[in-house]
């Protein structure tokens, strides 16, 4: 059973050294054993270049141990100082128009800048050196929220001559990328590498292919910088290094990334994300903007429990109102402590709150701590000592095993960005419009990796709009002992982005061939025979298959051959509910069908239920307030 924690971010040097001592008593008193330091820090780290200013640091780090906390600290590079930028003024990032993205915010760096990269090497290996043995620095934070305000993806000349060489060592000769590109088309053939160029500012669409292999060009680069710091770091402590990444950030491979880090942790902001990155109606939104999405979280949550290969944190947790979203409504009371129960349920060893003191400057001073700017207590700060004493009485266990698994794959989510065929077709969505059709059943759900090769433990597996599954992810599925269910779009491209030969879903032991793609008007939805409509996207298939499901025209819009179900669209809320449950109830998987709002999530010794509801509800034998949590042992 992992030990379950609670923390905070703190930034020292933002505040006078008399207020330390008391901080970290207060943080104690709370109930918070973790501190989160260092991250945007550099500037007073390092004022000048080679000049070194440790005092303040040491000091900091000094009371925060006394108190008995123990410490994260981060590498600075998500903010380098301005004298970095004055020393290469060429390692911004620019955008898809050209344009620099320019010192006076944060993540004012491109991935591809060959010296940026060795100062991020630098800074961390120098950080290390000094605090790597030091006891209280129990765990290291990688740089922060890689990809945030779409930083991801640079077209700067860096970024441009790294492209050219990534694609020499891909594809060897020039003549084997036109072959795999498809440049025949348009007269796009290239005679030397050095020819090609970033797939902006074209007059129409760039070749899918180009652009594809960008964003794999793209996302490797962070993976190379970010791997450079752990080395740093592992030459000089073995304490555990986790990277803060964010909710639906997904311009690089998280699972790439993850395989170099012992812990994956993400920021989690449910009424931020619930305005800014969740596609809901008005109605929705009114309903939960003081909750957040019932399932957004959650869905995150296992998603990360996948990167960090069973082990992930909280490492920024919403305490208030955010300062980022178009609209930033304060939570319902007792949501902090419900966000932070739920991610308990899902596995995680620590919550960090996000952030200790509200700054009363600069660009987030409207963003929400647990203690006022004035040093009063906010409403966060009593919730988070609520479940810090809860905490000390009840031993939150691991996660049961689930029986049903969902894959996520970032390349097909760039897919669906480069190549969406129509408005409404959205990979991510598609995904998650899965895992909430499950989660109304009250299941536990893993996320895996399209990578991930030991499938036996499933009995349901969903891989709705994979695009691309080579042999072996197919071999992994085929030899599992679960019931497999594709599309739509899945299997749709090869790895360089063209239509296989044999057609989609092209999948073994599967004789099925989609023969046309239609994507549909938001008022042009399909009807089904037995209730429900496709939405977005529909696929006209033929095989040697039976048909479960049709449209009122007698179209086959759910398709089985064995164990190997296909689904032909994107099945409404009604639609793909009913097939879910039909689902679960072929391979006995039990089921708790909960009312809007109401999740529940289990482990091994107990059943955790949460009300996302403004209002108290009564499922079954409980009954459990608004914003309340329902913790029931086995």
């Amino acid at each position: 059973m992992t030990e379950k924690g609670l923390g905070v971010c703190y930034y020292p040097e933002q505040w006078p050294q008399c207020m330390w001592a008391r901080d970290a008593q207060r943080m104690a008193e709370l109930g918070l054993s973790w501190v989160r330091i260092g991250e945007f820090a550099w500037a007073k780290i390092e004022p000048e270049p080679g000049r070194f200013d440790w005092g303040w640091l040491d000091k900091a780090i000094e009371v925060l141990a006394d108190a008995g906390l123990k410490i994260v600290l981060g590498t600075p590079t998500a903010t380098p100082p301005r004298w970095m930028v004055n020393k290469h003024p060429d390692m911004l990032a620019l955008d898809k128009e050209g344009r620099p993205r320019k010192f006076g915010s944060r993540r004012h760096y491109c991935f591809s800048h060959a010296e940026y990269r060795e100062e991020a090497h630098r800074i961390a290996k120098i950080v290390a050196e000094r605090y790597g043995d030091h006891p209280a620095i129990c765990a290291w934070q990688t740089d922060n929220e890689y990809g945030c305000h779409d930083t991801t993806i640079s077209y700067s000349n860096s970024a441009r001559a790294a492209f050219q060489d990534w694609l020499k060592q891909r594809y060897g000769t020039i003549d084997a990328l036109n072959a795999a590109w498809g440049n025949v088309f348009w007269s796009m053939d290239y005679g030397v590498f050095d020819e090609v160029d970033l797939p902006n500012l074209t007059v129409t669409e760039a070749n899918p292919a180009h652009c594809m292999a960008f964003r794999r060009f793209s996302s490797d680069q962070v993976v190379r910088f970010n791997r450079r710091q752990v080395e740093a770091i592992k030459a000089h402590s073995n304490a555990p290094i986790i990277h803060n990444y964010m909710g639906r950030i997904t311009d690089f491979d998280h699972f790439k990334v993850g395989d170099d880090l012992e812990i994956a942790s993400w920021d989690s902001y449910p009424l931020g994300f619930l305005e800014d990155r969740v596609g809901a109606d008005e109605a929705f939104k009114n309903r939960f903007m003081k909750q957040g999405h019932p399932d957004f979280q959650a869905f995150h949550h296992d998603l990360y429990r996948a990167v960090g290969k069973g082990r992930w944190w909280i490492m920024e947790q919403q305490p208030g109102p955010v300062n980022w979203a178009p609209y930033n409504p304060a939570p319902l009371p007792g949501m902090v402590r419900l966000w932070t129960w739920e991610a308990f349920a899902h596995g995680a060893e620590n919550v960090l709150y996000f952030r200790w003191r509200q700054a009363p400057f600069a660009q987030e001073q409207m963003h929400t701590g647990l203690y006022l700017p004035n040093d009063d207590p906010n409403v966060a700060a009593h919730e988070a000592q609520q479940t810090a004493s809860e905490l000390s009485q009840i031993a939150m266990d691991d996660v049961e095993p689930a029986r049903v698994a969902l894959m996520f794959d970032y390349e097909s989510q760039w897919a669906s960005e480069i190549q969406p065929q129509g408005q409404g077709f959205d990979y991510f969505d598609l995904v998650f419009h899965h895992y909430k059709a499950l989660r109304h059943f009250g299941i536990n759900i893993d996320i895996v990796s399209p990578n991930e090769t030991d499938l036996n433990a499933y009995d349901l597996i969903f891989a709705p709009g994979v695009v691309t599954l080579s042999a072996t992810q197919q071999k992994c599925l085929h030899e599992s002992n679960a019931k497999i269910v594709l599309g739509p779009r899945t299997n749709a491209k090869t790895d360089e982005f063209s239509m296989p030969q044999n057609l989609a879903p092209d999948f073994e032991g599967l004789p099925l061939q989609v023969k046309n793609v239609e994507t549909l008007r938001p008022s042009a939805q399909i009807p089904l025979a037995d209730g429900g409509t496709i939405l977005h996207w529909f696929e006209q298939l033929e095989g040697d298959v039976t048909v479960l499901r049709a449209t009122i025209e007698g179209a086959p819009a759910i398709v089985a051959k064995d164990k190997t179900v296909y689904c032909a669209g994107w099945l409404d809320d009604a639609a793909l509910q009913q097939f879910v449950g039909e689902l679960l109830a072929e391979v006995d998987v039990s089921i708790d069908i909960l009312p809007e709002g109401l999740r529940r999530r289990e482990t091994n010794r107990h059943i955790i239920y949460l009300n996302y509801n403004a209002e108290t509800i009564t499922h079954g034998q409980f009954t459990i307030p608004a914003a309340g949590v329902e913790i029931v042992r086995k």
